[in-house]
C-alpha cells in the first residue's frame, strides 16, 4: 500500500487543479490572467503564475526539470524565448528541456505553460 500522499491545489477551473506535487516532484500549468493582453504581458504574467504555484509546493523556477510552452500563434516564439530566457536567467545549469508548440488554445488566451520541477 502507498502511504504516500499526492498534493493537490484547486484551481479555478473544473476537472482539473493547477498544480500537484508527488513525493520530490511538483506539476503545474498556467495561464495569463487577462486573456485581453498581448503575448508579451501574458508571458510574463503566465510564467510569474508558473513560480507562484512552484513555490506554494516547495520548489521553484530554477528547479524545472521539463517544460512545455503552447502558444496560439507559433510565430510569437522569438517574442516568447526572450522572455523565457529573461525569466530563467543565463545560468545554463537551471535551463529544463523544454518544448514549445503552436496549438489551439481557447477564446483568447495566447500562452499555455505546464511544467515539472523538483522540491
Amino acid at each position: 500500500m502507498d502511504t504516500k500522499k499526492i498534493e493537490r491545489v484547486r484551481g479555478s477551473y473544473n476537472g482539473r487543479n493547477r498544480s500537484s506535487a508527488y513525493q520530490d516532484l511538483v506539476f503545474t500549468v498556467a495561464t495569463a490572467e487577462s486573456t485581453e493582453a498581448c503575448i508579451e504581458i501574458q508571458t510574463i504574467t503566465t510564467l510569474e503564475k508558473i513560480e507562484r504555484n512552484l513555490i506554494e509546493l516547495g520548489s521553484n523556477k530554477n528547479k524545472i526539470i521539463s517544460a512545455q510552452v503552447y502558444l496560439a500563434n507559433i510565430s510569437d516564439k522569438a517574442v516568447m524565448d526572450k522572455l523565457w530566457c529573461e525569466w530563467l536567467g543565463s545560468n545554463p545549469e537551471h535551463w529544463p528541456q523544454r518544448a514549445c508548440l503552436g496549438v489551439n488554445l481557447e477564446g483568447s488566451i495566447l500562452i499555455e505553460v505546464s511544467v515539472t520541477a523538483v522540491r
